[in-house]
């Protein structure tokens, strides 16, 4: 086998640089998916299946691109056809992914135009990300591999940082942070388009710079008899069969750090909002009830034409006041407060509603309705549709979808009788209200605490090939990452939260270094990018757990009607990531850290 050739920094630097900005998207997705949900109308205890998808992908792809691309050679080269196809996918997915609610869809059109942007933009992620990696282990010899990953691990850093901070600078800089109800600030928007051109310049820059060796000289410095490999070819089942004890080890603690983690990604903005931002609650209605009876949808409407619930919210159908009722599409009180606007109650720059149904509203001097000066301002009571109806109705649950040309029409309507108004109630659940500048100030803050838990990664980073036993260093750095997540479910002041992100950080560092170093040391031969897909299997599996588990868990906790608890899920991962400090001493290495004087650690995929 010939030795691989010393490249200059470079060069090094070159094999790396596109994943500045594949982290930069991937930055963006992990920090702001669930606020995207959240806005445009999910429920907090569907956001974790959400989740789902991008692990699965990841769960699919990676060993995928592993395998193709250890058998892959066109005029492209070996490994960057599938960053190519990757970022051309990535870069039209970010554009369109935080648009989900501004093309007029129905909240659950909305939802699922943004789960198959997720899934896409994810796939896209993997398949893009997957390459970097691989070039460095086909082209860097043992010498250098250790500056490559450093090199490697400083732009992974700085794409995170880059892109956690790119909404809350956004917003420094004068770009709104609010947006209508249902609609994605253009704060995040514009940090998605930012993001892509800059992941489609980095791609550009990788193509124009890293020439692949061609086959034969790849096979000669990688010590691969190319008649052996066209006679093997090892099935998934049968690497697996094959794999080193280390795989499954590490495998172990992989799983309860990345359950952790999914629940950070999950409810990290929600938690933050409400423990440390006091954002405003909003009572949603999910649907009428007729005895035990639940008729649910985002638009109810009486007899299929009058419509008394859109998107979650009551309609007011009228004020009574001195105990005359009026309909009314709008109520202006003391001059020019208007309290009701087309039918919706209106709310205050705080996002707290200015009046609610059936009850009395005080320190009222003048009113006025559609226009109209009414002269008592005594007992004034807002009154929505369903208190006024008399008797039995036609209920009908339906989609109200608008065209690009404004025209409203009714889709997958269905009619119910109901026998009796007066047993009917609106079933209601609350939530964060995410219209709100406190919310969306949250969702910046989880930005930048985001970028402060990458900084803390890198200089925790720098420090862990200073202790002497690998296993201490990483069970150590777990337990301080499951104090921080606890630390989240505590905290009510914004900057306290940087000491436990900054914790965080330091778990992030272990788990990004010293699994892949550990794996690596243990691999030989021409299968290191299939083991290397495979590996990232156990960074995919728990998420999935976790996305699936993360809502059943949460309702546990819920009270219907309540609040959801969400920043108790940040106790549950942090209990886990201890639990993963636990089964680091269950490893079993081939290749032990004390019998090297230092090593650089090198980072693994972060999906």
């Amino acid at each position: 086998m010939k030795t691989k050739p010393d490249l200059g920094f470079w060069k090094l630097w070159n094999l790396s640089f596109g994943f500045f900005g594949v982290q930069i998207a991937y930055a963006l997705q992990s920090a702001n998916v669930s606020r995207i949900f959240t806005t445009i109308g999910a429920d907090p205890h569907d956001l974790s299946y959400f989740w789902i998808l991008p692990p699965l992908m990841g769960l699919l792809v990676q060993p995928i691109v592993g395998m193709m691309s250890d058998r892959t050679w066109n005029r492209f080269g070996r490994r960057l056809p599938y960053l190519i196809l990757g970022a051309t996918i990535a870069v039209i997915v970010m554009c369109l992914l935080p648009n989900a609610g501004s093309f007029q869809f129905t909240v659950s059109s909305a939802i699922l135009f943004g789960l198959i942007a997720l899934m896409l933009l994810d796939t896209s992620i993997n398949m893009a990300m997957q390459p970097f990696k691989m070039l460095v282990g086909d082209m860097v010899n043992e010498k250098q591999k250790g500056l490559a990953y450093s090199i490697q691990s400083f732009l992974c850093n700085s794409g995170s940082v880059v892109g956690y901070i790119f909404p809350i600078c956004l917003g420094w800089i004068g770009l709104k942070n609010t947006a209508p109800s249902g609609v994605v600030p253009p704060t995040v928007i514009w940090s998605f388009y930012i993001g892509a051109a800059i992941l489609l310049l980095c791609v550009i820059y990788s193509l124009l710079k890293i020439k692949e060796w061609p086959p034969q000289t790849y096979n000669e410095y990688n010590g691969i008899d190319p008649n052996a490999a066209k006679q093997s070819s090892p099935g998934v089942i049968s690497l697996l069969k094959n794999a080193p004890s280390t795989f499954w080890t590490v495998g172990l603690v992989q799983f309860f750090c990345w359950f952790a983690f999914l629940f950070l990604w999950t409810y990290a903005t929600n938690t933050v909002a409400f423990k440390a931002f006091d954002t405003p609650t909003t009572q949603s209605i999910v649907g009428i009830k007729d005895g035990n009876k639940l008729y649910s949808a985002k638009n109810l409407l009486i007899q299929d034409t009058v419509l008394i619930v859109t998107h979650g919210e009551a309609l007011a159908e009228g004020v009574s006041v001195d105990g005359v009722f009026y309909p009314t599409s709008q109520v202006v009180v003391n001059g020019n407060d208007t309290l009701v606007s087309n039918h919706f109650i209106q709310h205050n720059e705080k996002g707290v509603a200015k009046a609610s149904f059936g009850k009395k509203i005080d320190g009222i001097k003048t009113i006025t309705i559609d226009g109209q000066t009414i002269d008592s301002c005594r007992n004034i009571v807002i009154s929505d549709y369903l208190s006024r109806i008399q008797g039995p109705f036609q209920l009908t649950q339906a989609a109200i979808v608008a065209n690009v040309n404004g025209i409203v029409s009714v889709e997958d309507a269905s009619t119910v009788q109901i026998s009796n108004a007066a047993d009917c109630t609106y079933e209601t659940k609350t939530v964060l209200n995410s219209a709100t500048p406190q919310y969306n100030d949250a969702g910046n803050w989880v930005g930048l605490l985001y970028a402060i838990q990458a900084l803390g990664s890198v200089a925790w980073a720098v420090i862990l090939p200073k202790f002497r036993s690998r296993k201490f260093s990483y069970s150590l750095s777990l337990l301080l990452a499951g104090i921080g997540f606890i630390l989240m479910s505590f905290m009510t002041n914004q900057w306290a939260l940087f000491i436990a992100f900054l914790l965080i950080g330091c778990g992030w560092a272990a788990m990004l270094a010293w699994p892949f170093t550990i794996l690596t040391n243990s691999l030989k031969g021409g299968n290191i990018g299939a083991y290397l897909g495979l590996f990232n299997c156990t960074i995919c599996v728990p998420q999935i757990i976790a996305a699936l588990a993360g809502g059943w868990i949460l309702s546990l906790m819920s009270v219907p009607g309540e609040l959801a608890p969400e920043y108790r899920m940040m106790m549950i991962a942090g209990i886990a990531i201890i639990i993963g400090s636990i089964c680091v001493f269950f490893i079993k290495e081939g290749n032990k850290a004390d019998n090297k004087v230092e090593e650089t650690p090198a980072i693994s995929e972060n999906i």
